[in-house]
């Protein structure tokens, strides 16, 4: 199972960018899906969750700015972001909890992290 992302890149304080992020391989169900971000010399923080059945959670940071998604027929994530602040430059990493087969547990997924950069 891979979890590729994408959609991260340069924008001005103000502006928007929509993650993408999907999963590929030997998939039976995806449960929880979410992203998380890290920023240089802070500890990975989680940004959002989703279950498969839509319930969401966001980090108080940013709730009202950013909405996460997801397409369960692409096993695909989003992370549509607004009103972006300096603050939020991290890097970006998707994260999914996977079962790749009847009668198997499911397990926690990384994406490589997409870099997000929020200019002044």
């Amino acid at each position: 199972v891979q979890l590729q992302a994408s959609g991260g890149g340069l924008v001005q304080a103000g502006g928007s960018l929509r993650l993408s992020c999907a999963a590929s391989g030997s998939i039976f169900s995806t449960n929880d899906m979410g992203w998380y971000r890290q920023a240089p010399g802070i500890q990975r923080e989680l940004v959002a969750t989703i279950t498969s059945g839509g319930s969401t959670t966001y980090a108080e940071s940013v709730k009202g700015r950013f909405t996460i998604s997801r397409d369960n027929a692409k096993n695909t994530v989003y992370l549509q972001m607004n009103s972006l602040k300096v603050e939020d430059t991290a890097v970006y990493y998707c994260n999914a909890l996977i079962v790749p087969g009847p009668l198997l547990y499911g397990k926690d997924y990384w994406g490589k992290g997409t870099l997000v950069t929020v200019s002044s």
